[in-house]
């Protein structure tokens, strides 16, 4: 994939994917994006958003459900805890990739079909992003990214702004009612 120049993420994609449009009309559907997928703000009109992908790929969707993503890592320190420690969460999803590398496996010499390969990982969220010293470990049970620096983890961005409350129809970003929530980049100190 060719990245854009100048291509820096402003938000990523919920977790679930969400609809695209070619222009701010409901009329006008389009491919829809994958989940967590890095996306740029290019404009907004009033709840659509433009948003371009690092392909140069553009479309526009609900503003309301895009999840902004900080600029820089927080900052990270101190002496770890259990509750920051990366060790246990890298372990989880080495488990969980060890099991969906054995699925597919099983999947490839025909042990499974289709249906069962989707039983079986249905669910799997696996998450983890290594660069340099810097890590991205996605923590499935919380719903949460957390961002290390190999001795200690800070939750960076969660998707569970407000779980209780529901939202207007994605299908169409011009509906009116009550806003959901919009997922929340928690400080450093864990203040949210």
């Amino acid at each position: 994939m060719t990245t854009t120049p100048g291509f820096r993420a402003t938000h990523v994609v919920p977790g679930d994917g969400m609809p695209a449009w070619e222009a701010p009309d409901p009329a006008r559907p389009t491919v829809p994006l994958d989940p967590l997928l890095p996306v740029q703000l290019v404009e907004r009109h009033g709840d659509w958003a433009r948003i371009g992908c690092a392909n140069g790929w553009s479309a526009w969707v609900d503003g309301r459900y895009l999840v902004a993503v900080p600029q820089d890592p927080p900052v990270t320190g101190g002496p770890p805890t259990e509750a920051t420690d990366p060790r246990p969460l890298l372990a989880r999803a080495a488990e969980a990739l060890t099991g969906y590398r054995a699925a597919v496996e099983e999947l490839a010499v025909g042990g499974l079909d289709g249906e069962s390969f989707r039983s079986r990982t249905h669910g799997l969220r696996i998450g983890v992003v290594v660069d340099g010293e810097s890590m991205w470990l996605y923590d499935p049970a919380e719903g949460r990214w957390l961002y290390g620096d190999g001795r200690r983890l800070s939750t960076y961005v969660t998707d569970r702004a407000d779980p209780g409350r529901t939202g207007p129809d994605r299908a169409d970003p011009g509906r009116t009612g009550p806003d959901r929530a919009p997922t929340r980049v928690v400080a450093p100190d864990g203040d949210r």
